[in-house]
């Protein structure tokens, strides 16, 4: 599409008028106005507003309020309404509803009580979002499209009906050609589980004891393939009738029944929901780097900025209720987002819902519709940062390190976990935290990508593995960069079936190293110490020994690696149990590069010990305070730069700042504040 076609929306709402008398519009498009709100997200849960019965659409009302809202120099985003499919076409064809892993279909109420798979829905969808998009091609205030509503939510792993298990077989025919290699790549000869045909090939639903991995596995794989094209089906249909519409979806940040880089790729701009507060169970709220975690990763599903399409505004809540925020909060999460990437923000919701289940699901106004401190604080969040977001539309966050992240890691380890405490998200994101502690900034890449603009790059749990991977990160490394991996890599093969070579598979030469044993360790935990390294000049040990704690730099848990050294040098040493004095941490010069092996799971103070020396060996400027508050981010363009310095805390910080940034080296920040400086990159 042109992008240019896309007005410079810098902040919007998510607004639902069908839930007001119509009355009520003209006042709530009057404060929108006047707050400097410039867009609305709406229809995403109104098909029985749209088509009350089959076959009757009805537009008129939404045409009233496109006209009204543009009449104020407002622009609508349209959601298409299949989140929420209506009574009547689940009356038409029950099977529409999805069955879950027991085996039973699930009732109609909520939302996403939907199979993706059902033919009848899906050719009603298409009738519906051929109508809208039809009726809106021509009006230049419906700017772009949402697809659906954060699809994938509600669901375990989405529906296991007939209709799913047979686009299943159909799937695995695509992927294998025939049954005999299916067989091979899967091992069914365990447990006689071996198939003469695709027929007979089971969704997995609930058994005695447990499926077979690799069946789960692709299963996971399917599913995320079946979501995709539910959203491609309805984005090629918008872009048939009008090319120049955006479309975009609410991603929500790290859920995982779907790969979102791949979806991205259907997608002209990425949109991200995120509730800092988190749920009622997550409370007081998520830490500020795991926030930060969902922008990077969502700002790099595109490797362009992306819109906040839900961006909270008020207390969450279903049956139980979470904080409402404090005050300063609410431009805090929005400038965080902004120095991550985000380019628009739309908060949810409008004004809170008398009815039905997001009742409890605070918005900028409360349930009297009397604007109040929600309302004035992101009225004056606008007024300041909206000329500042119009100067850096369109740049990007500066990026030290790379993530690699990788469903499918994920996936394999959710049907095998190995340990209740640890999972492939764990170990991602506290690779992520140690960059956010010591202030290097980060993007996340998928297998494949190019890493060579990258000093450092992690590559967490290679659980499933290949010669081609190994290949690619031993040339990465070869070439000068410095690489991280972790615990369980090479373990098994891309049908996650267990490789029969000593651990760590094919990452053993890159490595310099063998894992002949290991522990999952529980409820225990082993001491880690700083082990003596060759060629260390005197200083650098004298600066280690200082680091380390006369030794000790903290613990390890969950799992332990024994290792055996073929070439890397130890970096940290087990100091107790039946490992004591082996490597816990090597590292292995290889080419120009480095490759870290860490073979626990570090504790903080391990893992900051452990990523300052990391970022001393890629040359980088480290923070000096290790888990403050207070969080630094640049955003720059080809001309300009820009610094937030955010203070996360609800009590007054000082920061420091860098001297590149002009004379004044310290400021005092206020609970909640943000600063943000400026300057010209001419004579970078």
């Amino acid at each position: 599409m042109n992008k240019t076609a896309i007005p410079p929306i810098s902040f919007g709402v998510d607004y639902y008028p069908e839930h007001w008398p119509k009355e009520r519009w003209a006042k709530d498009i009057r404060l929108m106005k006047e707050m400097g709100i410039q867009a609305v997200r709406m229809g995403e849960f109104s098909w029985s507003r749209f088509e009350p019965e089959p076959g009757v659409y009805q537009f008129g009302w939404l045409d009233e309020i496109i006209e009204m809202l543009k009449q104020a120099g407002i622009y609508t985003i349209l959601g298409t309404p299949t989140a929420a499919p209506p009574a009547w076409l689940i009356g038409e064809d029950p099977e529409i509803l999805p069955m879950d892993s027991r085996g039973e279909r699930k009732g109609f109420g909520g939302r996403h009580h939907d199979c993706m798979s059902n033919h009848h829905y899906r050719s009603a969808i298409r009738l519906l979002v051929e109508r809208m998009a039809g009726q809106y091609k021509d009006e230049p205030w419906v700017i772009g499209w949402q697809i659906d509503n954060e699809l994938g939510n509600s669901h375990e792993d989405l529906c296991m009906c007939p209709s799913c298990e047979r686009s299943f077989q159909r799937w695995l025919k695509v992927k294998y050609k025939n049954v005999s290699e299916l067989n091979a790549a899967w091992g069914t000869v365990f447990w006689s589980q071996e198939y003469n045909d695709f027929s007979q090939i089971p969704a997995p639903r609930t058994v005695p004891t447990m499926h077979s991995p690799s069946l789960e596995l692709d299963w996971k794989r399917f599913t995320s393939d079946l979501v995709n094209d539910f959203l491609k089906m309805q984005a090629d249909i918008i872009r048939e009738i009008s090319p120049d519409k955006m479309i975009t979806h609410n991603l929500m940040g790290f859920y995982d029944k779907t790969d979102y880089f791949e979806m991205a790729e259907n997608l002209d701009i990425a949109g991200n929901d995120q509730y800092p507060t988190g749920y009622y169970f997550e409370q007081p709220g998520q830490p500020a780097w795991e926030v930060a975690a969902c922008y990077d990763f969502i700002r790099s599903v595109k490797k362009q900025p992306f819109w906040m399409l839900e961006m909270q505004a008020g207390a969450t809540g279903g049956k139980l209720i979470g904080r409402t925020p404090q005050p300063g909060q609410l431009n805090l999460w929005t400038s965080q987002s902004v120095a991550h990437g985000a380019d628009a923000i739309v908060y949810f919701r409008w004004r809170n819902c008398l009815y039905g289940t997001e009742q409890y699901w605070h918005g900028i106004l409360p349930h009297s519709g009397v604007p109040g401190r929600t309302y004035r604080e992101l009225q004056e969040t606008i007024r300041t940062l909206k000329p500042v977001m119009e100067e850096m539309k369109g740049s990007m966050p500066v990026r030290q390190a790379a993530i690699l992240f990788s469903y499918e890691q994920d996936w394999a380890l959710q049907v095998q976990p190995h340990h209740p405490d640890y999972s492939y998200l764990y170990q991602v994101q506290q690779f992520y935290r140690w960059c956010y502690e010591a202030g290097i900034a980060v993007d996340f890449i998928r297998e494949g990508e190019p890493m060579e603009m990258y000093p450092l790059v992690f590559a967490p749990l290679q659980y499933l593995s290949s010669p081609e991977q190994a290949e690619r990160l031993e040339r990465y490394v070869e070439s000068g960069g410095n690489l991280v991996m972790s615990v369980r890599s090479g373990v098994k093969d891309r049908c996650n079936a267990c490789l029969p070579g000593i651990l760590p598979g094919p990452f053993r030469k890159l490595l310099g190293i063998t894992v002949p044993e290991y522990d999952c360790m529980w409820a225990e935990e082993s001491g880690l110490a700083a082990a003596p390294r060759a060629g260390d000049k005197q200083e650098n040990r004298k600066e280690q020994d200082r680091e380390s704690r006369e030794g000790s730099v903290g613990k390890g848990a969950i799992w332990c690696d024994c290792i055996c050294p073929e070439g890397a040098e130890p970096v940290l040493l087990y100091e107790t149990g039946m490992y004591k004095g082996k490597p816990a941490v090597t590292v292995h010069t290889y080419g120009s590069g480095k490759a870290w092996y860490i073979g626990c799971v570090p504790d903080e103070a391990a893992g900051e010990w452990i990523m300052k020396q990391v970022g001393r060996e890629c040359g980088f400027m480290l923070r000096n305070t290790w888990g403050g508050p207070v969080e630094y981010a640049v955003r720059q363009n080809d001309r300009e730069a820009f610094l937030f310095v955010m203070n996360h805390s609800g009590r007054e910080q000082t920061a420091d700042i860098p001297e590149e940034w002009g004379a004044q080296r310290q400021c005092c920040l206020q609970p909640y504040e943000v600063k943000i400086w400026k300057r010209c990159r001419d004579h970078e």
